[in-house]
């Protein structure tokens, strides 16, 4: 089976840190994996997204141009990616930041009150893994367990960092309401 996702919001969101995480985990289990960032022409603070494809099967291509999981952390993403997410696929909105909704009645929608949720945990840099808990929950795309063994990896040396993108990560479990389901 193969899911291809595409990440997308401003740069310092943790875009590519996602993508990165995920397709770690996915190496992890054994998948074949890609991660295809693409930036904005913006020097800082620009629009930035991730292209990531997790695979049983070796990937043809890492270009993703109609997406069955979408991540968008801001207004300019979703005007850009909700349009282009499969029928059937899923769509993940940090609420907290983008004021639009979908109308669409054929995919998934899961609006999260990320960066409120990461900013009650005391900082809002770990809006991206409130998102990752959600994604994780609705989904099931990896192991939970893997993904947080990767976010403990990655960070590893900077246990204040992994304890509060883990306590992100388990508070984003609980967002799983889908808007048109």
């Amino acid at each position: 089976m193969m899911h291809e996702l595409i990440i997308a919001g401003f740069g310092g969101q943790g875009v590519m840190s996602m993508g990165q995480w995920l397709t770690s985990a996915g190496m992890k289990e054994g998948k074949y994996v890609t991660w295809l960032p693409s930036y904005g022409p913006e020097q800082r603070g620009g629009t930035a997204n991730v292209s990531v494809v997790i695979s049983d099967d070796p990937v043809g291509s890492p270009v993703v141009t109609k997406p069955m999981i979408t991540v968008v952390l801001n207004n300019p993403s979703f005007d850009k990616f909700e349009p282009k997410v499969k029928p059937g696929g899923y769509l993940f909105i940090n609420s907290s930041l983008v004021e639009r909704t979908s109308k669409r009645t054929d995919i998934e929608v899961v609006e999260i009150p990320a960066t409120e949720i990461a900013n009650e945990l005391g900082n809002t840099k770990v809006a991206n893994s409130v998102i990752l808990g959600s994604l994780l929950e609705n989904t099931h795309l990896l192991s939970e367990q893997t993904l947080r063994d990767t976010i403990v990896d990655s960070l590893s040396g900077k246990n204040d960092l992994v304890q509060l993108n883990l306590a992100a990560f388990e508070e984003g479990k609980g967002y799983s309401n889908m808007v048109n389901a």
